[in-house]
């Protein structure tokens, strides 16, 4: 589809989005009273400047204002990650959950997925995890099969693995090196195995460049085979997956208006960085008008090698609420878990984040008993020093101790970093 064409295609579903809330959402009835919003005005994409952005607070405050239909029309009940806030509740009709199939079998395609492919979930399929229901709907819908073995239990993934012989696996890509270290220690020949390529959720594998980032070549060097990056969340119920041509997750402008933008609001040009906001079209339950994620992504819009036209996304570089200011520096989260990932030694690791006495930012970083050695602390030391120009305190407790702090039984995903 050509710009022009899907620009078109998104100026229509907007006109019927707008009508469809001011009708059946009462949040939105009511900001559009307060606001005076005009929604015969709003003709397409270029006008959504006039209406006001939705925010996670306002998301929070009055979360079943959101919901456009009866609860009796609800089929799934799930919940985000609740990584900064308490966890907000979001409802699925079931056009809400086809919706999800139809957008996890296209991101599967874009990845260079097909029907003849099966697919290892090594993600949560319950504990009210949007995701994983996604990828297991996505994956029928295309007509491929499907393995949910779900989290860890690197035994168990390698035993379907060579049971079942899955072509691409579903993982957090923090967890792949120790699948990796698994078979290593129990002779497992990994490099004939039949996985061909790893769709890689909830953590970069790349730098802002599309180069591998330290997890990423951690990876690649250890095992053959295609890194897919993807960028997602419970609130857009969509997802930005790689081609390819690993420069960029693709938008979907069947599902997603994308707008990336500055502090004043301003439209990111070509490569900018900006924050990344949303307007879900199709969505039943719970739309959402452009809604601010507060994840920090580089925006392109010229044409992809691949073919594709719409807009795409670099690897989301931090979070606006997660910026810390340490020492004099500014740093995301992600820069300090690229310098971790560095070190092979390192096999676990959380980073903590408070304040001292005076409001300031305090970063401390918990690793493993057995790495508590005056060398090894000096390389750590260093090595920070030389890539973010500021070394946090470094925290040794026992491997157990450090594995239940960072895989917690209540949690859906592995917890590396924690704010105090």
């Amino acid at each position: 589809m050509s710009q022009i064409a899907y620009r078109e295609a998104q100026d229509n579903r907007l006109k019927y989005l707008l009508s469809y809330v001011s009708d059946h959402s009462p949040y939105y009835q009511r900001v559009f009273r307060e606001h005076g919003v005009d929604i015969e005005a709003v003709f397409k994409i270029a006008d959504l400047s006039s209406l006001p952005f939705t925010t996670k607070d306002d998301l929070a405050a009055a979360n079943d204002d959101f919901l456009c239909v009866p609860k009796s029309r609800i089929a799934d009940y799930v919940t985000t990650s609740g990584t900064l806030s308490d966890p907000v509740a979001f409802y699925l009709t079931d056009s809400d959950i086809e919706r999800l199939a139809t957008n996890e079998a296209e991101s599967f395609k874009c990845a260079g997925g097909s029907e003849r492919d099966i697919y290892q979930l090594m993600t949560t399929i319950d504990r009210r995890f949007m995701a994983g229901l996604a990828y297991w709907m996505g994956a029928r819908k295309m007509g491929a099969g499907m393995i949910r073995v779900g989290p860890g239990a690197p035994y168990l993934q390698w035993e379907s693995i060579q049971r079942f012989s899955p072509t691409v696996i579903i993982a957090i890509p923090s967890f792949i090196p120790r699948l990796i270290d698994y078979a290593l220690a129990n002779n497992i020949d990994f490099q004939s195995s039949s996985i061909q390529s790893i769709i890689c959720i909830g953590e970069p594998i790349r730098n802002p460049d599309f180069t591998y980032n330290e997890l990423g070549k951690r990876i690649t060097s250890q095992w053959n085979v295609k890194l897919f990056s993807t960028y997602a969340s419970t609130e857009m119920g969509a997802a930005f997956t790689e081609c390819g041509e690993g420069k960029g997750g693709h938008l979907n402008p069947d599902l997603l208006i994308l707008e990336v933008v500055d502090e004043q609001g301003k439209a990111m040009e070509e490569g900018g960085l900006g924050e990344v906001v949303v307007t879900t079209l199709g969505v039943e339950g719970m739309p959402l008008l452009r809604y601010k994620t507060g994840d920090l992504c580089h925006v392109y819009y010229s044409p992809c090698a691949c073919g594709r036209t719409s807009p795409r996304l670099g690897p989301v570089v931090g979070r606006k609420q997660q910026m810390i200011k340490f020492k004099g520096t500014t740093i995301f989260p992600p820069a300090i878990f690229d310098v971790l990932d560095m070190v092979r030694e390192v096999e676990l690791y959380q980073v903590v984040v408070s304040k001292n006495e005076f409001g300031n930012d305090e970063i401390t970083v918990l690793l493993a008993m057995h790495l508590h050695t005056p060398a090894f602390r000096e390389m750590l030391h260093s090595l920070f020093k030389s890539r973010l120009r500021v070394t946090p305190v470094f925290e040794f407790i026992t491997a157990e101790e450090l594995s239940l702090r960072i895989f917690r039984q209540e949690k859906r995903k592995p917890e590396k970093l924690i704010y105090i």
